[in-house]
């Protein structure tokens, strides 16, 4: 069982949101760091030539773009978000980068009256990124040699001072060799200025300042929590959860100091004091980049501490503020309020990460095989039950992903599918793979939907050749539907039975709930009229009444969520009355959304018994409260569901056990 205890942090309700997001119009907040500039460079080679001076080849400029980097990212972040006013305070040089980047920084609600000039001994630290073919070459760094004059630094602290009346939260940012904060005089300075100003929040976002800065707000990585504790973690190793947790602690009591622990897709982790704090990482679908995320994170972090929220509170709004730029590509992107906003509603958390990716760390219910998640069983009083279809109860479809992925791939490739080399045709199989991994438990329709942007981005098909969503569905559906019949056609012959065709006990628990009083639901992603169809060929449609439902042909509709909210409204939101079960992520992350509890159906679909490993890391992750691999214990999980007391009985000549239940 899990050795560690944490309390989660949900995402925080839209009310909560809203306020938070509204009152950044009031925030002010001063940044005091490594202000940059990126410079991007597009080199087109074919406009080279043979330079007479050098006889070397000369590397022509395309393109080229300029952005502000370290701090100044940070500023245009806060920017971004809508604060009332931004104070950048650093040091630029007085050359032609430093004047652009000033210029970059000459936008509405940041005021530049911190930024001082260095004419000597500074170069503005820039950036340069050449990029050949979407690939970048060595970079070209200039500022790593600076050191602030003392002139500069009185000037600096001086126009500090008056800046500090104005805000009421200060990101102290370091990022970069050639550094102010490289300064013995800069940091002692620093230190004086935030022990005069007890009543400010002080926010440290620094690679290797933090002793220098004790009393703040920490804001590290966990890679930067290892370092700082003397246990550096190669580049490739991940950082364990349970050492994290206790040198972060240690970093707390060292520095009498909170800390927020940033760990990239899986969210961060808040310590206020003697208990630590998780904030789950939010599921994106589709690619990301990191690249500016930690910025848009402290900018984010800062912003909402301004605001007044709690510091756990605005380390969840950054969380999804985060997540926002991390879904932006081959950019330094930033997180507009609406876009925290829009992704905050919609967003489902990545749960237990480290649990689901280490099935030796599970706990048991009972000494049998159903998996406890949640550390605590909530107080069920189930009343309304929600079942997926296709590998929660039925087999019947198993393999449709050895149908979808040729038929994927095929269509992709179009013309090009009898001569792709080996490389391209296993480029494509990757993609196709990854869309159908990430995909699974949708409708089919919105699996095609997905197809058609990634024949569009592969570009082997003319747009006029390029079919809709409905017609590769329906490619796709012809043939599943073939294998289904070949197996429905068996099951008439009677060379198979229903058993070959179900996952072990789903139909005598389905006829025990029923007999107990709970209303069940089956709900699909498969087309309905098909849904209705195996599960009266299979035998149990009947315990459904008339509550079967699945895809109508319109991706905003489908079935899991339309039923689960359906639910959700006839009880007024009483959570503890609803169970789901399912094998694909979508219904566990509806039911999480929701409170609700959630069972993972774990399944192996080929021998209709046993535990599926790729599905138990997939449903966890989803936020499922329990895993099951099949049915078979059924009886044991009706003591985890605290559904009503029964004893078994059976009719003779009968396999089926049926219930009596007490009053």
């Amino acid at each position: 069982m899990k050795s560690l205890s944490l309390q989660s942090f949900d995402i925080p309700s839209r009310p909560k949101i809203v306020s938070i997001l509204d009152d950044l119009s009031r925030a002010s907040v001063a940044v005091i760091g490594d202000f940059c500039l990126d410079i991007y460079w597009t080199i087109d080679r074919s406009a080279s030539e043979v330079s007479i001076e050098t006889g070397l080849r000369t590397e022509p400029v395309r393109l080229q773009r300029y952005a502000p980097g370290g701090a100044g990212n940070v500023v245009m972040n806060l920017a971004a978000l809508g604060i009332q006013q931004v104070y950048p305070v650093g040091v630029l040089g007085n050359d032609p980068f430093g004047r652009e980047l000033w210029r970059l920084l000459q936008i509405p609600h940041v005021n530049g009256v911190g930024l001082i000039w260095q004419d000597e001994g500074w170069a503005t630290p820039t950036y340069i990124k050449p990029c050949v073919n979407n690939q970048e070459l060595s970079r070209i760094d200039l500022g790593n040699f600076n050191r602030p004059s003392e002139v500069a630094e009185r000037e600096l602290f001086g126009k500090l001072e008056d800046i500090l009346g104005e805000v009421s939260v200060v990101l102290i940012n370091h990022q970069v060799t050639g550094s102010i904060h490289d300064s013995q005089s800069f940091r002692q300075r620093l230190e004086q200025v935030i022990s005069r100003h007890p009543n400010l929040t002080f926010i440290i976002d620094s690679r290797g300042y933090h002793e220098s800065y004790p009393k703040g707000v920490h804001k590290l990585n966990d890679r930067e929590v290892m370092r700082a504790c003397g246990k550096p973690v190669e580049a490739d190793a991940a950082v364990g959860l349970e050492d994290l947790v206790q040198q972060a602690q240690n970093l707390c009591e060292r520095w009498k100091s909170p800390l927020v622990v940033t760990r990239g897709e899986r969210g961060c982790l808040v310590l206020p004091g003697d208990k630590p704090r998780q904030i789950f990482g939010l599921h994106l679908p589709g690619p990301t980049d990191p690249v500016g995320a930690g910025d848009t994170f402290s900018s984010a972090l800062a912003a909402t501490i301004s605001t007044g929220a709690s510091l756990i509170e605005a380390a969840s709004i950054a969380n999804i503020a985060a997540a926002v730029t991390a879904q932006k590509l081959l950019q330094t992107g930033t997180a507009s309020r609406d876009e925290i906003l829009e992704l905050g509603l919609r967003a489902d958390c990545v749960f237990h990460p480290e649990l689901a990716e280490c099935p030796h760390r599970a706990g048991y219910f009972d000494e049998s095989e159903i998996e406890i998640i949640t550390e605590q069983l909530p107080v069920l009083n189930i009343r309304h039950a929600v079942f997926d279809h296709d590998g929660t109860i039925s087999t019947l479809r198993e393999g449709w992903e050895k149908i979808m992925e040729p038929m994927m791939i095929k269509s992709i490739l179009g013309k090009h599918h009898e001569t792709a080399d080996e490389t391209l045709f296993h480029r494509v199989r990757n993609s196709v793979s990854e869309l159908i991994d990430r995909t699974t438990g949708i409708q089919t329709i919105s699996q095609m939907c997905e197809l058609v942007h990634l024949i569009r981005h592969f570009g082997f098909l003319p747009e006029g050749e390029i079919l809709s969503a409905v017609e590769y569905k329906s490619i796709f559906n012809k043939e599943l539907v073939a294998l289904v019949n070949r197996r429905l056609a068996k099951l008439d012959s009677g060379e198979l039975a229903i058993s070959d065709f179900t996952l072990k006990g789903a139909v005598p628990f389905l006829r025990a709930l029923k007999e107990a009083g709970v209303l069940l639901y089956l709900a699909s992603g498969t087309d309905e009229e098909d849904v209705r169809r195996e599960a009266k060929r299979l035998g149990y449609a009947d315990v459904f009444d008339d509550r079967i439902y699945g895809s109508i042909g319109e991706v905003t509709k489908d079935a899991k969520k339309v039923v689960i909210e359906r639910i959700f409204n006839e009880v007024s939101g009483a959570a503890n009355q609803l169970v789901t079960f399912g094998d694909g992520p979508v219904e566990m992350r509806e039911t999480a959304r929701r409170g609700a509890f959630a069972v993972g159906v774990a399944s192996d679909e080929l021998r209709r018994f046993g535990m599926n490993p790729e599905k138990r890391t997939r449903l966890i992750r989803a936020g499922a409260n329990a895993l099951v691999p099949d049915f078979s214990q059924w009886q044991k999980l009706w003591g985890v569901l605290h559904l009503p007391s029964r004893k078994i009985c059976r009719i003779p000549n009968s396999t089926v056990p049926v219930c009596e239940f007490a009053d």
